[in-house]
């Protein structure tokens, strides 16, 4: 009787709380944060506490991942409506009663200010995910129209505020659940489509278009001077295409290898702007040069491919769906950060995933990461 009331060891409960993490997702993160401490330390060395606190944000992040890790994968499903309902109620209590910094109305007080479209990154493909689950085996047209109006609905509250980059994040990862739930390549080719041309014809009549006084009407004033800027970053090198310029600048100086660590001219005589934020890989690309861009490549391509692995190995529908809008949050991160830097797409406020410095942007990071530890281990526990 004895024996069988005996505790076991605490080491053996230690362990099976560690039990079921992905080894090679666990050591893609490593290798992320490693390079992100670096980055860091060096761009951001006469920042003060800049280095220690993106240490702390990490720190803040892996205790995220391991308590969400232990979250039964059927509990994150019965948390998906509640915490939808909550993101868009408080989408609306912004446009309301919203605190407006720099032109954008994105805060709230609720006793501390939060910005509520961040929530938004988790909860949508959480509730689209939910919602094909329970789908499942009886898709029709009508399901996934309701996904697309479960979408639309905080993305339309985002660009409102306006936040063109949160509301880029969040249809990507919604539209990430729709298309692996079975949406037809059909109804995926035409807008795609339709894209490339408007594309080609904004390139094409942009001298015109981008005329002092000609208004779009579709986007915000500050969102055509981003799309003009980003055709011809010379129409204002000084002022609104200085971002674009200097990192194509520090990009371009890194050469192949690097200037070296703490030697990238650039970034310390202060041309780079917001160089330990969203132009972080600007700094990085100077001294690193393409074999260290190479190398930060091959570390996110090495955790896109761990996830989408874990996204087609998972147990149910919800795990599937959820993990894969998950990779494409972060190839969405990863590819828009390099894209603007690099002067390919419009400056917008999308931070390197654990390179560029910010807490809101880690605890995202780490929320997410530690749902997908729960479905690589949901998986696990199910074969067993």
């Amino acid at each position: 009787m004895s024996a069988v009331l005996d505790r076991p060891p605490l080491w053996r409960s230690a362990f099976a709380l560690f039990k079921g993490f992905d080894p090679l997702l666990t050591l893609a993160i490593l290798l992320l944060m490693g390079i992100g401490l670096t980055a860091m330390y060096s761009s951001g060395f006469d920042h003060g506490t800049r280095f220690v606190d993106h240490g702390r944000n990490m720190l803040l992040a892996a205790g995220i991942i391991f308590v969400v890790a232990q979250i039964p994968l059927q509990r994150l499903a019965q948390l998906a409506v509640p915490l939808y309902t909550l993101g868009v109620v408080l989408l609306v209590a912004v446009l309301l009663f919203g605190i407006t910094k720099k032109g954008a109305t994105r805060w709230i007080n609720v006793g501390v200010v939060i910005q509520p479209s961040e929530l938004l990154k988790i909860s949508m493909p959480l509730m689209l995910a939910w919602w094909f689950q329970r789908r499942e085996g009886t898709l029709y047209a009508m399901d996934f129209i309701i996904a697309g109006l479960l979408l639309m609905l905080p993305v339309g509250l985002i660009m409102k505020q306006p936040d063109l980059g949160t509301s880029l994040l969040v249809m990507m990862a919604g539209g990430a659940v729709i298309f692996f739930a079975g949406l037809s390549w059909k109804l995926v080719i035409p807008p795609v489509l339709l894209g490339a041309v408007g594309i080609g014809l904004l390139i094409a009549f942009e001298p015109s278009l981008c005329k002092p006084g000609v208004d779009w009407h579709v986007l915000h004033e500050y969102q055509r001077q981003r799309v003009c800027t980003l055709l011809d970053p010379t129409r204002d090198p000084l002022g609104k295409g200085f971002h674009i310029l200097q990192g194509m600048i520090a990009i371009g100086s890194g050469g192949i290898w690097g200037k070296g660590f703490m030697q990238g001219t650039q970034t310390h005589l202060e041309f780079i702007p917001e160089r330990t934020t969203d132009f972080i890989f600007a700094a990085y690309s100077e001294e690193f040069g393409m074999v260290g861009n190479l190398a930060l490549l091959a570390a996110y391509l090495f955790l896109i491919f761990r996830i989408f692995y874990i996204a087609a190995n998972a147990s149910t529908q919800f795990g599937r769906l959820l993990a894969g809008a998950i990779g494409v949050i972060f190839f969405t991160y990863a590819f828009v950060n390099m894209g603007m830097v690099s002067g390919i797409l419009p400056v917008v406020g999308v931070p390197l995933p654990f390179v560029s410095y910010g807490g809101t942007a880690m605890v995202t990071l780490g929320l997410s990461l530690g749902i997908l530890f729960a479905i690589a281990r949901d998986k696990r526990t199910f074969r067993t």
